[in-house]
């Protein structure tokens, strides 16, 4: 096979999830070209700003060749421009001017099955139940899982494909001089070496916690000698400022670029957030996680690959409906708690 098609556009934690995939693909075929279908602002979780001719298998691109940028979220706000228009048609034809041999859809959305029609590519494999059922009949290959988290159900549909147990999971993030650099003069510019990295957000209203108790963690951390940063991304700037006022100035708000918030969380001594994006981040990068979940189930979506204490009340519903209205269960969860495990993995990682 010379060339191979991955798709997962989105999000942030679901691309998180798929690279263990992606590198048992790279390993059972080292000399094929790889193609990644993705959102432009993920990129930087599959190769570093600027690395686009950067070596393949190097630091700043461990994994594959090519990005193709599917911008769907973007188009669909202005789906009539002609900008849009103009995007659309060049990214599409790029994809199928590609000709890929195979198309392996991890996302098992309707949009990412249709791409892999639209791809050419003569194999097209994907989940036998995919998320969005629909898909499944663009499909020329459906494969059966039956692991509980998404990362092994991930890596069973990878050695469909390669005919080789997966191994242990790894995850191959960019790691580029210019994001290091800018890391370490950052934390020096801020006095901190150990930091506990905070993150108050989430892809929707349902999995948040209180702000304010982020603080309150915090500033009892802060107490123990080890202060905090915490995280935000666009659209989040309230979140951060409740934090951080609830902290009593134990936490400091930060927002970087996606490949500066890898260089930092990998010298993050724990992370404290709910089932988010850079949650999976910290778990990918092997750093202690302390996870606060509420409607989504930590058996398929928990914190993987790493030591780990997952707090969730028996009053939460598992549902993956994407809604603002607050999980009550989620919040009554005391920053008390969080703090508890917090110490706890801090000790295992000290004895």
């Amino acid at each position: 096979m010379e060339k191979l098609l991955i798709l997962r556009l989105g999000s942030m934690g679901d691309i998180v999830h798929a690279l263990p995939a992606a590198a048992a693909l790279r390993r059972a075929f080292p000399s094929t070209t790889i193609g990644w279908a993705v959102e432009q602002r993920w990129s930087e979780l599959l190769w570093a700003a600027a690395a686009e001719n950067a070596t393949s298998g190097s630091p700043e691109k461990p994994l594959v060749d090519r990005l193709h940028f599917i911008n769907t979220v973007t188009w669909r706000k202005e789906p009539f421009s002609s900008v849009t228009r103009q995007a659309a048609r060049s990214a599409m034809g790029a994809l199928r001017a590609a000709r890929y041999e195979m198309a392996m859809d991890f996302q098992g959305a309707w949009k990412s099955a249709g791409l892999t029609l639209w791809s050419a590519a003569p194999k097209r494999i994907g989940f036998e139940s995919p998320r969005e059922r629909p898909a499944a009949i663009f499909y020329t290959r459906r494969v059966a899982t039956t692991s509980p988290h998404v990362v092994d159900q991930n890596l069973e549909l990878a050695a469909a494909v390669t005919g080789q147990a997966p191994g242990p999971a790894c995850f191959p993030l960019p790691c580029s001089t210019a994001t290091e650099a800018w890391c370490d003069a950052e934390l020096r510019r801020r006095g901190l070496e150990d930091f506990a990295l905070l993150s108050p957000g989430g892809g929707w209203g349902a999995k948040l916690w209180p702000a304010g108790n982020y603080g309150e963690a915090a500033a009892a951390l802060g107490r123990e000698g080890l202060p905090s940063l915490v995280n935000f991304g666009p659209g989040e700037e309230e979140l951060a400022r409740a934090a951080e006022q609830s902290s009593g100035g134990a936490a400091q708000p930060i927002c970087c670029a996606l490949g500066e918030l890898i260089a930092l969380t990998r010298r993050a001594s724990l992370f404290i957030g709910g089932d988010s994006g850079p949650m999976h981040l910290a778990a990918a990068l092997g750093i202690p996680v302390v996870a606060i979940f509420g409607p989504t189930d930590p058996a398929r979506n928990g914190p993987y690959g790493t030591r780990s204490v997952v707090l969730r009340h028996a009053a939460s519903a598992t549902s993956y409906t994407h809604h603002g209205r607050p999980d009550e269960a989620l919040r009554s969860i005391p920053a008390a708690d969080v703090v508890r495990a917090a110490l706890r993995l801090l000790g295992a990682g000290n004895g």
